[in-house]
This record gives C-alpha cells, structure tokens and sequence, in this order.
C-alpha cells in the first residue's frame, strides 16, 4: 500500500488543481455567461449576432470530451505553463474544458432572476452595468452557488480524468498504482477519497447557497 505522504500529496495536487482550475473557469465564465443573458433577444441589450457566435462557440467546446480537448490544446498548454504534463499544466485544459460549462451554468441562474425585478430597475434609470451587477447577480446568488458547488464536482471529476495523460493528483495515483498495476484496493481507495472531497463541496455549497437565499430569512 502506498503511504499517508503519497496520498496526501496527491490529495493537495487534486485540490490545487480543482480550486485553481474552478477561480479561473469562473472568471472567465461569469462574465461570458452574463454576456449570453445580456445579449439574448430577450436580454437588456439584445445583440443576435455576438449572442450566436458565443453560443456557439460554447456549445463546441462543452461537446468535446476532455481528455480528447486536452490532447488537442496541448501547444496551447506547453505555451503558457511550459510544458504538457504535470498538475499546473493540466489547469489549462481544465479551464478550458470548464469555462464553457460555467457560463452556461451561470447563464441558466442569472435566467431564473424573475423579469419584474429587472423591469423595476429599468423604471428607475438603472443602467445595464448597474442592472447585471446590482440587481441580477444579488438575486441570482443562491442559484449562482449551487451552479458553483455542480462546477467544482464536475472539474474535480475532469481532474481524475486528467491521470490518464499525467495530470498528477489522485487520478494518477488510481491510473499508475492501481490501474496499471492491478490493485483494486489503491483504486479503491483513490475512488473513496474523490467521493469525500465531492461531498464535501456538494455540502458547502448548498449550505452556502441557503445562507444567501432570502426567502429562507
């Protein structure tokens, strides 16, 4: 069996890279995903063209799979971390993988915001600027952290994923120690730790999401 240190080395690779990996998904990904609910039809500031384009754009990138999406984007991984393999490299697919899939999640909240709300904020000369970050993001915000808490469970499953092309993390420990050397109880055991680590994202964020939903004060 291997010792404590490997696993939590492994442990802390897997969380450097699913929280690194899900703060850069969401910066980009927030401001895309308002961009898609902004520019709708139906949107404050309708601009069919740029709204197609985005959606499209999105739509491609959500439908690669990741580790195909990784091994495509390898120059573009090794031009900005220096190289292709290893765990920070692999932050660069993992935000490319994820990104898309935030501004949708993103997209669906800041949708779910009722129209009387905005339409009461037009009525008082709100701006757009001050309509997306005054009014539809607050509202949103329970919804926007569970989206949050689906992102990092998703992107921590693309992390295991990323073992199988030296990504590090557990995904390697499961893929090299327990996959290619047939022990069962080390994928076990990698499998069981990915469970706890989702559960407990999964937790945090519904309670977090709880806290700032007002209907619940």
């Amino acid at each position: 069996m291997l010792s404590p240190e490997v696993w939590a080395q492994s442990l802390w690779e897997t969380l450097y890279m699913v929280i690194v990996s899900t703060a850069v998904s969401y910066l980009i990904g927030l401001p895309l995903g308002l961009l898609l609910v902004v520019t709708n039809k139906d949107g404050i500031r309708p601009m069919p063209l740029l709204n197609t384009v985005l959606g499209v754009v999105v739509n491609i990138l959500r439908s690669i799979p990741f580790l195909i999406l990784a091994v495509m984007i390898t120059p573009m991984t090794r031009a900005i971390a220096g190289k292709a393999i290893g765990t920070t490299a692999m932050i660069v697919p993992l935000t490319v993988a994820a990104a898309p899939y935030v501004a949708r999640m993103v997209e669906s909240s800041i949708k779910e915001v009722p129209f009387g709300v905005i339409e009461a904020a037009q009525s008082m000369g709100a701006s757009p600027w001050q309509i997306v970050w005054k009014v539809l993001v607050p509202e949103a915000k329970p919804s926007l952290m569970v989206g949050g808490a689906i992102s990092i469970v998703t992107i921590l499953g693309y992390s295991a994923m990323a073992g199988f092309i030296g990504g590090g993390g557990l995904g390697t420990i499961a893929v090299n120690y327990g996959y290619n050397r047939y022990r069962a109880d080390i994928m076990l055991v990698a499998c069981i730790i990915i469970v706890i680590v989702v559960q407990i994202f999964q937790v945090a964020g519904m309670w977090l999401a709880r806290r700032l939903d007002k209907r619940n004060r």
